[in-house]
């Protein structure tokens, strides 16, 4: 899985001009689901975007977690993370998941975030969103969940 962790001070989705999704300070996620990712995956992510220490503390240093700010998530599904535009000016989505999975696996993060004890506004899995967002700092983290560090 990959997330593009955006810290921000408001974002909100919209469906076909109606807001579906918004939060106040906290994180927007934007999820891509792989061919090979599984639930472990999610829980995964879900843990490692809590526990960022990516909000300022008292001194203004970036040392404080979403739980500890008392933030927010909101979720959008964005399959295009997993682009491979290496050949030609089109770019292939071959590495992504399929849609049923890639569903099943977006719905489990969204669990993982409620079972870390946050609150998760999120966007419509498939669906063409307008995402709006004030990015606060501005902070943008790329995590992937193939990337972690595992036993040798």
């Amino acid at each position: 899985m990959r997330a593009v962790v955006q810290r921000v001070s408001e974002a909100f989705v919209e469906v076909e001009g109606e807001e579906v999704g918004r939060i106040g300070l906290g994180l927007l996620v934007l999820l891509g689901v792989g061919q090979k990712d599984t639930v472990e995956d999610a829980h995964y992510l879900a843990r490692k975007i809590v526990s960022l220490r990516i909000f300022q503390d008292e001194a203004g240093k970036m040392n404080r977690s979403l739980k500890e700010v008392g933030g927010e998530v909101l979720l959008v599904s964005q399959f295009t993370l997993y682009a491979d535009t290496r050949k030609g000016n089109r770019p292939s989505f071959i590495k992504a998941a399929p849609p049923d999975v890639g569903k099943r696996l977006y719905e489990a993060a969204i669990e993982a975030f409620l079972e870390q004890g946050v609150h998760v506004e999120t966007g419509v899995y498939g669906a063409h969103m307008r995402v709006h967002l004030v990015n606060d700092g501005p902070v943008t983290l790329l995590l992937d969940s193939e990337e972690r560090l595992r036993p040798r």
